[in-house]
């Protein structure tokens, strides 16, 4: 056995394909939920601190010690700060305050406060706050003095809620609309503080919602490491693993994250454990003695870095164990979009046979033991704010023969999501088990697992390069962990499963309609059962009664509470035609309608209701809901076209022979009137009512793949030819309105091509936006087409809708 590990880790990692050097918008690290989540981005691994997709600080740091020397080849050192006027977050403190807006001059230094009242920090309307404010305005002044001032760069440290003017000694320092989750660091420029006394006076503003304020004063503290730079060679993302290889001076080192997230084993794509393994050898033939470093920041387990952690060291099944969490863990208690998990614990595993040397410390002082040789001596359990969950694995010594050694990394959220009502567990949660057996099952199958990733890494590059060619492939690659990171699986109290997004970024809701719709490929693909999951919870609020209208709810909630919709309007016609497609889709891929058969009557009211308001479709929202409300939205109305004639399809399948034979006939007359309503010359209108408009028809894409034949052919190849006249550097605009496009859009039209030449047109500057893009975030689905700017989204799981072409070619319908 010990032979056979050997060489399956030394082929996985030496097949890494050294050739060319990938880019990408950001590189996905540790992928499994919303919440557990850590990115690189930029291109090199090392000359940035790995973020939380949200663009938060969850530092990951790796050091190569090769014989007295050090390379950081992961993360970067984050900044560390020294206070010079305290937060409240540290010390309590008191402030001159009003809330009725005071004179003119009242931030200045020579203002009479003497009647103002006095409070303590933070101000707010929260439990938090110490001072309770609930009024429109808030003005602070607090005075402080600075014995001796010195040159090193000073920032003001603010939390506010919601907009903010900040002065010092009278000078403008920070103005903000809106308000921010956490404390932020705003540079002081040099010569507003001064020796002796100074004002930090604030108006802060509440417009909605909220109200809160806090703020202090830091001083950068100067890093003095001795690190070199480790020289990257190459990285290469791939569907379930990114590679990375390194030059440290003598030796040649291999990283590879791999989130085994394999869509036909749910319990695995489900468990939260990723895998990080090295490969160590020499470059000149000499023997070096090898130590590598490897932290985990506690900041990975907390929504701000202000919150307490507890941290301990453990031991279980030949596992040596740090792990950590917040004191408060405040279980399932926050929603929202730009939000961190706080509850549940980071887990860093080593397996005892690597002789791993584990301590938690804070960032500077654990990488200082490391580089003196004197390892932190700590205890087995730490309490405080941004810890080091630290580990040394000595290599010995290495030569030309690769030396391999692997950590995990997990988490625990204790409980996943909220659903009407009931905290659903884990699915790997079985009754009192615990973690670490999650850990301990993941080590033992550590090699079989990498080598069935290496395999469908190298199964799903080929049949999307079948597909679409090179750059396609290489699209899926970046899209596939990214989508399944966007959700959640758990099972319903009923048990039905459940695979619930989230809408990253935008809005934050929990299982939306039009996010599960253009998401679904991929899961059509590689399990349709997820696909199911993503229905199940719509079916249920309608089956249930708690939502009566006779189209689908827009959503279940803000992530993680699936408690019934909170977007603040429907959109009728979007929601139930995607229903009802996906319906008929997943019977295609399962090849049966048993899914449908449970649902129909629900289908058959949202048909219904198509029939009757889905051909012109009134005034109101589609899923590209940024775009606002549109009347007669052509590629709206195809939706519901599609929807009925996929209906239809359901019935005969049924056996419903007078239903489907109904539905189909009005499909049918439906696709007629719409190709003479929307016809405008050399293309198809934007609206019915607005000639000289032209939007990509996405929706198109169900009738050629479902084969309904609803459309002909021709409708197909007029609006490929035109759209090829309307392209842009980086893609395909969404329509004639704005120059902004969404790429998963892009892909569904470009399927509609009836040859690869026309295919790969659409994908090229959607290839070229996700390789010279400036936003640099995981992958967002709407930007710029003549700038390649992020207009708004990342990491949305709407990306698996670039796997319609492969899942085009799975179904046999080809170009």
């Amino acid at each position: 056995m010990k032979k056979y590990y050997s060489f399956l880790i030394l082929s996985f990692l030496t097949t890494f394909q050294l050739y060319a050097q990938d880019k990408a918008p950001a590189y996905p690290l540790i992928t499994h939920d919303t919440y557990f989540s850590i990115w690189s981005f930029g291109d090199e691994l090392n000359q940035s601190v790995t973020k939380h997709w949200t663009g938060k600080n969850q530092s990951l740091t790796g050091v190569l010690k090769v014989d007295d020397k050090f390379y950081r080849f992961l993360g970067a050192e984050t900044k560390a700060y020294k206070t010079i006027l305290p937060a409240a977050d540290e010390t309590a403190y008191q402030v001159n305050y009003i809330f009725d807006k005071p004179n003119e001059n009242w931030f200045t230094n020579a203002f009479n406060d003497a009647k103002w009242k006095k409070g303590t920090a933070p101000f707010g309307d929260d439990k938090s706050a110490k001072t309770k404010w609930d009024s429109n305005d808030l003005y602070y002044r607090r005075k402080f003095s600075i014995a001796k001032l010195s040159a090193v760069k000073k920032y003001l440290k603010l939390n506010h809620d919601d907009d903010v003017d900040v002065t010092i000694n009278g000078k403008s320092i920070y103005k903000k609309t809106g308000w921010v989750h956490e404390y932020i660091y705003i540079p002081i420029k040099e010569g507003v503080l001064k020796t002796g006394e100074n004002l930090l006076a604030i108006h802060v503003k509440n417009t909605a919602g909220g109200r809160y304020l806090d703020a202090g004063i830091v001083e950068e503290v100067p890093q003095k490491s001795s690190l070199s730079l480790a020289k990257q060679n190459h990285v290469k993302v791939e569907a379930t693993s990114t590679k990375y290889n390194f030059t440290c001076g003598e030796v040649d080192l291999d990283v590879t994250f791999t989130s085994p997230l394999l869509l036909n084993d749910i319990e695995l794509t489900a468990r939260p454990i990723s895998y990080i393994s090295y490969a160590v050898k020499s470059k000149d033939g000499k023997a070096h003695k090898v130590d590598l470093y490897f932290s985990a920041s506690t900041n990975i387990a907390v929504n701000t870095p202000d919150q307490t952690v507890n941290a301990k060291k453990s031991n279980a099944d030949n596992l040596a164990i740090l792990s950590a969490g917040t004191l408060e863990q405040p279980v399932l208690q926050k929603k929202g979009d730009d939000v961190r998990i706080d509850w549940g614990y980071l887990y860093v595993a080593i397996p005892d046979k690597f002789n791993a040397t584990q301590y938690i410390n804070k960032e500077s002082e654990s990488l200082a033991g490391f580089l003196n040789g004197k390892y932190a001596e700590t205890g087995n359990a730490a309490k405080g704010k941004e810890l080091n969950l630290t580990s040394i694995i000595p290599f010995g010594s290495v030569t030309s023969n690769s030396v391999e050694k692997y950590l995990m990394m997990g988490y625990d959220d204790l409980k996943s999501v909220e659903y009407f009502g009931t905290q659903l567990l884990p699915i790997w949660k079985k009754s009192a088990e615990q973690f670490e057996k999650q850990l301990a099952i993941a080590d033992k199958n550590y090699a079989s697992i990498i080598k069935k990733c290496s395999d469908f890494n190298a199964q799903l590059y080929t049949d999307a390069e079948k597909a679409g060619g090179k750059e396609y492939a290489e699209l899926c690659e970046l899209a596939y962990r990214q989508s399944i990171a966007a959700h959640k699986i758990v099972y319903a109290p009923n048990g039905d499963i459940l695979f619930l997004s989230k809408e990253n970024f935008s809005g934050g809701f929990i299982n939306t309609v039009d996010v599960t719709y253009p998401s679904a490929p991929e899961y059509l693909l590689y399990n349709p059962e997820l696909l199911t999951g993503m229905l199940n919870g719509i079916f249920y609020y309608s089956e249930s009664g708690k939502w009566k209208k006779p189209y689908p709810a827009h959503d279940l909630g803000t992530y993680p509470f699936a408690n019934g919709q909170t977007y603040g309007e429907d959109m009728p016609v979007e929601e139930a035609g995607n229903m009802i497609i996906l319906t008929a889709a997943i019977s295609k891929a399962q090849g049966n309608a048993k899914y449908a058969e449970k649902h129909w009557s629900t289908l058959s009211i949202w048909a219904d209701y198509l029939a009757k308001e889905g051909f012109d479709p009134a005034n109101q929202l589609c899923t590209d809901d940024f775009a606002g409300h549109l009347a007669r939205n052509a590629n709206l109305s195809v939706k519901a076209i599609v929807a009925l004639g996929a209906y239809a399809q359901l019935a005969q399948q049924l056996g419903k022979t007078d239903e489907a034979k109904k539905y189909r006939n009005i499909a049918l007359d439906m696709a007629t009137k719409w190709q003479q309503l929307a016809n405008d010359g050399d293309h198809f209108a934007l609206t019915f009512n607005d000639k000289n408009t032209w939007s990509q028809k996405y929706n198109l894409v169900w009738d050629k793949l479902l084969g309904l034949k609803l459309f002909p052919e021709a409708v197909y190849k007029k609006e490929i030819n035109y759209y090829l006249t309307k392209q842009n550097t980086f893609g395909l605009p969404l329509d004639s309105r704005k120059t902004y496009t969404k790429s998963d859009w892009i892909m569904w039209t470009a399927t509609l091509a009836d040859n690869q030449t026309d295919f790969q047109k659409f994908i090229k500057p959607i290839y070229k936006f996700a390789n010279e893009t400036e936003s640099r975030v995981p992958l967002n689905d709407w930007h710029e087409t003549t700038t390649g700017a992020k207009v708004g989204f990342q990491a949305r799981s709407v990306v698996g809708g670039y796997f319609i072409k492969l899942l085009a070619d799975k179904w046999g319908v080809k170009n």
